[in-house]
């Protein structure tokens, strides 16, 4: 029998992974410790400044791949190529703008609960509001889902999948339960979102067990080269491969594991919506590239017609459902749907320029996803006594918005542009490179499809823009609309948001130049 030699961890190629779970502990901590009074300050100063030191970090690593080339880490648990750099930067830049968003106090009060463990609508609640409570561990738990989701991408093994996985989850589950408003229906979609949650990572459990029996091996690199090697046991890696992507298309909120994403979007905490409908899908589809990628390059005639199948149906049904939502969020839930179906054209393609084509969609698509659900956290409900209640979600309440406040209109408008496609955006960028890289791949049909389901989508984007611009502003049911003002955080977010839109769809050059290093895979 062999010894046991235990891996050689190179600590230098998980720094970034390291600042971030480091902060979230150290946030845990702190909560026990520090008084009240100076909690919030202090991990909110953290939890940025965390993210922005990994982002540092990831430069650096960036600049040691490139001289040296791409390497494992861990025994192979990890890898460090650019892929793995290039979705860790995207996802830093996104948390980052997202966390900005989550610690802003618009109107005065937190997006949290004072309490999570308060029943809603008891005294206790209301004692927690006038004691002026503050749920800060939201930050901890931030911190902890962005480092799950750093190592997700860079997985090597499907063990660490599952960790990954488990690690970026579990955290959202609580944080999609913690809305200061309307919290039976944010408990509702905390509920609904762990469920559905848990049935996808069976999914993933059982795929990685017939994976591991088909070839003996959890490496994604051991069991590439197990596929044209093995005869007569392709059931076990037909059904293995199709498991787990099934995980991973809950992730996405691709068709038909979708029907999480409208409810758990509506009643999390906006600011958590936002963070989540961009780095979850972030994560999910650069680690669905690895292993489609790396593992199954050599399926593609046997998983290509259900891939095709749940393309097709994401992206229009994502898109017939967008257009009869008379509610924003709801609205743009689908709308992040019928998007996973036009980015899982980047996984069809199986083309190397794919890879950078993905990951420019996902900046541009994670920036505009994030400086919508901002801006949503602005716009408030007045009743008939001029109190300030929750957020307006119908979309009749937005109409004169572009009268009343014409830079939140406009930054909104410019944030729906770039979700259709409009040119001068970053989101029409991002959409003709992975259309582009589809038809070199050969999906030609698909891209007809999308480009139908795009030109479909431009209707409900639109109609909100005509409602803002356009339409006379008068109450609904005896209630009002009001801008409530921001901290000030919301709209640096919203201002990094709009001026990397803008930047992706003037000036993609550069971008792209950058993310086309990191169009390779190290097998």
């Amino acid at each position: 029998m062999n010894p046991f030699e235990p891996p050689v961890v190179q600590w230098g190629g998980i720094t970034p992974v390291l600042i971030v779970f480091g902060a979230a502990v150290l946030g845990v901590l702190l909560e026990g410790f520090l008084p009240r009074k100076v909690r919030r300050v202090v991990q909110v100063v953290l939890a940025i400044g965390a993210l922005g030191a990994a982002l540092v970090a990831v430069g650096w690593r960036w600049s040691v791949v490139q001289a040296t080339g791409p390497s494992e880490l861990i025994g192979g648990a990890v890898i460090e190529d650019g892929p793995a750099l290039a979705t860790q930067a995207v996802l830093l830049v996104c948390a980052l703008v997202g966390v900005l968003v989550m610690a802003d106090r618009a109107g005065g009060e937190d997006a949290f609960t004072a309490s999570a463990s308060a029943a809603p609508g008891s005294r206790y609640e209301a004692l927690t509001r006038t004691k002026g409570l503050v749920q800060t561990e939201v930050f901890p738990l931030t911190l902890l889902a962005v480092t799950g989701m750093l190592v997700f991408p860079s997985s090597g093994t499907l063990l660490t999948l599952f960790i990954a996985l488990e690690v970026l989850s579990l955290p959202l589950y609580l944080l999609a339960g913690l809305a200061r408003r309307r919290r039976l229906l944010s408990q509702e979609a905390a509920l609904k979102y762990f469920l559905l949650g848990a049935f996808a990572t069976a999914f993933v459990l059982m795929g990685t067990a017939l994976l591991y029996g088909y070839s003996g091996s959890l490496r994604l690199d051991e069991i590439a080269a197990a596929v044209p090697a093995m005869a007569g046991m392709d059931g076990f890696l037909l059904a293995g491969i199709t498991l787990v992507l099934v995980g991973l298309l809950f992730k996405i909120g691709a068709v038909p594991f979708h029907n999480w994403v409208p409810d758990v979007y509506q009643g999390a905490p906006t600011p958590v919506t936002g963070f989540m409908a961009a780095c979850t899908k972030i994560a999910a589809l650069m680690i669905m590239m690895r292993l489609v990628y790396v593992v199954a390059p050599g399926l593609a005639w046997d998983l290509g017609p259900m891939l095709w199948a749940v393309a097709i149906a994401t992206m229009v049904l994502g898109t017939v459902l967008a257009l009869v939502q008379s509610d924003v969020k709801r609205m743009l839930a689908y709308s992040s749907v019928a998007h996973a179906g036009f980015l899982l054209l980047g996984v069809i393609a199986l083309d190397a320029y794919a890879v950078p084509a993905v990951l420019f969609y996902l900046l541009a698509y994670g920036l505009a996803t994030v400086g919508a659900f901002a801006l949503v956290t602005l716009v408030r409900e007045r009743d008939a006594d001029g109190n300030v209640t929750g957020e307006a979600l119908s979309m009749n309440q937005w109409a004169g918005l572009g009268r009343t406040n014409p830079w939140l209109a406009a930054s909104m408008g410019l944030f729906l542009l770039s979700f259709a496609g409009i040119p001068l955006t970053g989101g029409f960028i991002g959409k003709f490179t992975v259309f582009y890289a589809a038809v070199a791949g050969g999906a030609w049909p698909l891209v007809v499809i999308a480009v139908l389901a795009s030109a479909a989508a431009a209707f409900f984007y639109v109609r909100l823009i005509v409602a803002m611009f356009f339409t006379d502003p008068g109450p609904e049911t005896g209630r009002s609309t009001v801008v409530v003002p921001s901290e000030g955080m919301t709209v640096v977010a919203v201002g990094i948001a709009a001026v990397g839109t803008v930047l992706l769809g003037v000036l993609p050059g550069p971008v792209l130049d950058v993310l086309g290093d990191a169009a390779m895979f190290l097998l």
